[in-house]
């Protein structure tokens, strides 16, 4: 069996897993941490990159409230939109990642995201000095994310989510919309999606869904919404395990309807 083999599940029956048919309750935190986040990645910091570029042309404090759709136990999003945000909200439906979220709030982050923040700080001064002061803008709300009442937020940003909870496009899609629809008309989208993602593995014995999507799909799906829509793509990263995915692409957009 190959490395790629061991990542990717396959589906051979044909059957469409869909966001509810999912224990997100049980998502393998640990294990999904100990392959993606213990180190700065190089795709990280192109992720990282790209999402400061777009705070940096926000200005410091400018949005009163920003979301994190979807979370999950990623901080270095968070850190990102506290050179925005007077606030920002992490909403997460599973329960394990709304665990790990409030532990790193109420005792103190890990120290494997100090490096993620002194990145965040070098692209962006205007991101807090220390990770706990970034942290300290952010309030974690258990709660599905498409339950966001629109026109909710100045700035709402997305990593590594819609793509990776169903195997279904038009679910995907309408996903996305509902992210476009949490910011106000006029505020600001970033985002970063997995390119390519099949269903895949964290760790050896949990099997989660995935929707191959790449730039075209990802144009077609929000252009109809948003207005200054610019995608970018990353390629694959050989020191983070095979998912299966071909890379990552990342997408800044501003709300159709208001002020750009």
């Amino acid at each position: 069996m190959t490395h790629r083999e061991d990542r990717r599940a396959g589906r051979a029956d044909g059957r469409v897993t869909r966001n509810d048919d999912v224990d997100w309750d049980g998502w393998p935190v640990e294990e999904y941490l100990a392959e993606n986040y213990r180190e700065v990645h190089p795709c990280d910091a192109a992720v990282i990159a790209h999402h400061s570029a777009v705070c940096r042309r926000i200005g410091p404090g400018r949005v009163g409230r920003a979301v994190e759709f979807g979370a999950g136990p990623n901080l270095y999003p968070l850190v990102l939109a506290s050179a925005a945000a007077r606030r920002v909200d992490a909403v997460e439906a599973g329960a394990a990642n709304v665990a790990y979220l409030r532990r790193q709030l109420a005792h103190g982050p890990e120290d494997s995201w100090r490096p993620f923040h002194a990145l965040c700080r070098e692209l962006n001064p205007a991101v807090p000095p220390s990770l706990e002061e970034a942290l300290a803008r952010v309030r974690v709300v258990h709660a599905d994310v498409r339950r966001v009442p629109p026109g909710t937020y100045g700035l709402a940003s997305m990593n590594f989510v819609a793509e990776g909870v169903t195997e279904d496009f038009g679910e995907f899609a309408a996903l996305c919309r509902g992210f476009v629809r949490s910011v106000v008309p006029g505020g600001r989208l970033v985002a970063a999606f997995m390119e390519n993602m099949p269903t895949y593995r964290v760790g050896r014995a949990t099997v989660w869904p995935g929707c191959p999507v790449r730039p075209a799909l990802l144009v077609e799906v929000f252009g109809p919404h948003t207005r200054h829509l610019a995608v970018t793509r990353i390629a694959a990263d050989p020191t983070l395990p095979d998912y299966g995915h071909t890379g990552m692409v990342c997408l800044s957009a501003v709300r159709a309807g208001g002020p750009g």
